[in-house]
Order: C-alpha cells, then sequence, then structure tokens
C-alpha cells in the first residue's frame, strides 16, 4: 500500500537476499557448533573451528579443521548433515517447499529469489519445479543411502550402517564432501573402499545426478529421450560433464598410473580414475591421498575444481556452461565466425559477457587469496593452490595444509567457500546493484590487444 513504511528486508535485491540468507545460517551454524552437546569431549569448541566448519556445511565444500566423526558429537554430526542439505537445496527452496506443504501463498519476490538462486531460466513454473526437485532430491538420497547402508550395515551394525549410508548419501549428492570415515583413520575419506564397486558407483552417480543441475533434470524427465528436443543448455551441460568426466579419468590414469596408481589392479584403477575425476568436480570425497599426488596430477584436480559442476545444482566453480561458453567464444573469434554458435544455436552476448565475467572474478579471487596465504605461510605453492580452488568450488579435496592454517588464512578460506556458494558473480552484485548507470556516456578510445 502507498505510504506503508518498507522494512530493511524488503529493500534488499534479489542478490542480496541469497547473500544475507546464506550468511546468516552459517552464523546460526556457528552458534549450535560452539555449544557443548556438540562435541564429542562436551566442552565449548573455539569460535573459528565452529565458524569454519559451519561455512564449510553450508557452503556444501567439505574442508575441515578437525575430523568430522572424531570431534563431533551424534548431535553435532546431525546438524552438519542438515546444513549441507540446506546448503545443497538452498535455504529458499527448503522454504517455498514448506510453505507449499502448509499452503501458503508464494509472493512474486520469493519467486525472484528462487529463479536467481536455481539458476532457472524463467519465473513461471518455478514454484513447481522446486516441489519436483525437493521431493525428486529426497528420493535419490534414499535410493543412494540404502545402497550404502548395504555395504556398511554389515561392518558397523544395524544403527551406525544406516546412520552413515544416509550420511554419506546426503553428503555426496549435496557435493559436500564431508565422511564419518575418520572412525577407521582420521582424514581418510573413503580411501577403505578404493576397490568396492558398490560404494564407487553409488557416490559417483548421486555426485553427478546432485551436479548436473535441476533444470537439467526437469527437461530431461520432460523429454525423455527425444535428444532433439532437449534445451541447448541441458545439450551442453550433458555434453561438458561427460567429456570433464572421461577426460579426466584418462588424464589421472595417465599421470597416476607409475605413481598412485603402480600397484593396484585392473578395476582398482578404473575405479580410481573415474572417482578421482568425477570428485574433483566440487564432491570433495578421495579415495587416494591426494598428498601423495604428483605435481602434473594436482594441476589437473585445480583445473576440474575450477570448473565444477552446472547452473542450479548442488555444485560449485564457475559452472561447465561457462567454460563452455568461453571455449565457443574463443574459437568462433579465432575462426573469425559470424557469433557463437553451437548445436544450430547462436549464444546471446549477454551470456558471454556474464561468462566472461565470473571466470575473471573466481580467478582474481583464487590467485590473491592463494598470494595472501603464501605470504603469510610456508607452504608449497602448488598445495596452496589446491586449497583455494578447493575452497572457491566449493569442492573440499585438501592436500593436508588446512588444519596447519593460522587464523587469517583459515578466515580467508572461510570468504572464498561462502563467495564461492552464492557465486562470485552474485556476492560482487551484492554491493553495486543499486548503483544507477550514468545516462551519458564517455567517448570511445581504442587500445592495442595482443
Amino acid at each position: 500500500m502507498k505510504g506503508m513504511k518498507k522494512t530493511w528486508h524488503d529493500r534488499l535485491t534479489t542478490t542480496q537476499t541469497i547473500a544475507v540468507g546464506f550468511l546468516a545460517i552459517i552464523l546460526i551454524g556457528t552458534l549450535v557448533l560452539m555449544l557443548p552437546v556438540s562435541s564429542r569431549s562436551g566442552r565449548f569448541t573455539d569460535p573459528l573451528t565452529a565458524l569454519f566448519t559451519a561455512a564449510s556445511a553450508t557452503c556444501v565444500t567439505g574442508l575441515v579443521v578437525v575430523d568430522t566423526h572424531s570431534y563431533w558429537s551424534v548431535f553435532g554430526r546431525c546438524f552438519i548433515l542438515g546444513l549441507i542439505q540446506i546448503g545443497g537445496l538452498g535455504f529458499m527452496t527448503i522454504g517455498v517447499f514448506l510453505a507449499v506443504l502448509m499452503r501458503k501463498n508464494i509472493g512474486l519476490k520469493e519467486r525472484g529469489i528462487l529463479q536467481e538462486s536455481m539458476n532457472t531460466l524463467q519465473i513461471g513454473g518455478v514454484v513447481r519445479l522446486v516441489k519436483k526437485i525437493t521431493i525428486a532430491t529426497f528420493a535419490i538420497e534414499g535410493i543412494g543411502a540404502v545402497l550404502l547402508s548395504f555395504r556398511f550395515v554389515p561392518e558397523m551394525g544395524w544403527l551406525e550402517g544406516i546412520g552413515n549410508g544416509v550420511f554419506h548419501s546426503i553428503s555426496a549428492f549435496c557435493n559436500a564432501g564431508f565422511d564419518l570415515m575418520g572412525k577407521k583413520e582420521e582424514y581418510s575419506s573413503l580411501a577403505a573402499y578404493a576397490d568396492d564397486l558398490l560404494v564407487n558407483v553409488t557416490i559417483m552417480l548421486l555426485i553427478v545426478l546432485g551436479g548436473i543441475g535441476f533444470v537439467v533434470w526437469d527437461d530431461l524427465q520432460k523429454k525423455k529421450l527425444r535428444v532433439r528436443e532437449y534445451l541447448l543448455h541441458t545439450k551442453i551441460v550433458l555434453t561438458v560433464t561427460a567429456v570433464l568426466v572421461f577426460g579426466g579419468a584418462l588424464l589421472y590414469w595417465l599421470l597416476e598410473r607409475d605413481n598412485l596408481m603402480a600397484d593396484m589392479g585392473g578395476k582398482e584403477i578404473v575405479l580410481t580414475s573415474l572417482f578421482a575425476s568425477v570428485t574433483a568436480r566440487t564432491a570433495g570425497f578421495n579415495t587416494i591421498d591426494v598428498t601423495g599426488m604428483s605435481a602434473s596430477s594436482k594441476l589437473v584436480t585445480v583445473v576440474l575444481m575450477f570448473i565444477g559442476g552446472s547452473p542450479g545444482s548442488t555444485a560449485g566453480g564457475i559452472k561447465t556452461t561457462t567454460f563452455a561458453v568461453m571455449l565457443i567464444f574463443v574459437w568462433a573469434n579465432l575462426r573469425n565466425s559470424h557469433g557463437c554458435n553451437v548445436f544450430r544455436r547462436r549464444l546471446e552476448e549477454g551470456e558471454i559477457r556474464k561468462a566472461s565475467i565470473v571466470v575473471t572474478i573466481n580467478l582474481v579471487l583464487a590467485v590473491a587469496a592463494a598470494a595472501w596465504i603464501c605470504a603469510l605461510q610456508d607452504f608449497p605453492m602448488e598445495d596452496v593452490l589446491l586449497e583455494v580452488f578447493s575452497a572457491i568450488g566449493t569442492v573440499g579435496m585438501s592436500a593436508g595444509i588446512t588444519r596447519g592454517m593460522g587464523t587469517v588464512s583459515r578466515i580467508i578460506l572461510i570468504v572464498l567457500m561462502y563467495c564461492g556458494r552464492i557465486g562470485s558473480m552474485t556476492f560482487a552484485l551484492s554491493f553495486t546493484e543499486r548503483k544507477k548507470v550514468a545516462p551519458v556516456q564517455l567517448p570511445a578510445e581504442k587500445i592495442i590487444i595482443g
């Protein structure tokens, strides 16, 4: 109504609402994890450890400064799992789903926030998509939990086995990388299951399904195997995902066959290569020792982490579509083509600009963070790069230096995880979106490039 005073949250833009929402969840998570009930020892947890863990869980990253199984109590682990689920689906998705269950109306602003947070192509039907996504998510996570329980129950007993199945299924689908395998060996992730077909295939499928994006799900569900009718977005996502998964696996095998894979059998080599390629795309689990990887393999890992998953998914990184758009743009300009064309469609200029902004911001943030951490502490450069790209890509793979970092270095990683989860462009827009563009443009002048 006219004259009605706006509250502070009414004044927030869509991107600011997303940024503030995730920040609020992280801060609430920090306070809860600091409580004695959250730790095994029954003592208060220091604020930085609690903040780092809450940020890593909410941003579905998986970097840790304390072993999840050994340090946190059952309550603490359950709370971390809740943060992972909220961070994976998005707080607006879960909030709207609950509102729909209670038959409340969803306003236009909420629909706009949903569209932005889920990266959907249009605002129409976004609430219907939320219902489908939420139900499908719980169904997939449930199936994954059952499959993993077949392996964990015989080892751990019914209660603990099912609990581990549920935890790792949600963590894998949300591309979080948190694990409870500290009971075998602290910070060992899934190394004990390197040759286990059931665990490897289940975790990989969960990671890929969580990382291809909800828009792709919806498109595949509607059009089934009618490939020609797929959205251009779906075609690009599926093509790039397949190339990165199998191409990455081939590179890991070539680079590690005389190193970490030297004593492995054929089945274990295939599983390890595929798992390393899939998990580097923002999941964060590992079945081989990341610290022992060759420098070349670490570089491959950094590239895969930088690219990440797909838009509107539980994954991070610059996204598969951004990577594809930049490659198409470069190739088209090298050939002096008229427009950037792919799958008989032309890419819009606005999408190309957006892709270049995302790549530039992420690179600048990662390189600046790596330089800052190297200036503060004496770590090998390749390990620092792995750590910062893991943080901004919300991956969680680590060379083992996170636990040895000082306060400032850890805060840097927390900021990177936060930017990586909400999106570097969203983070930048949250400060600039309300600024007005000048009506008169300055005169143009040519410069020399290259």
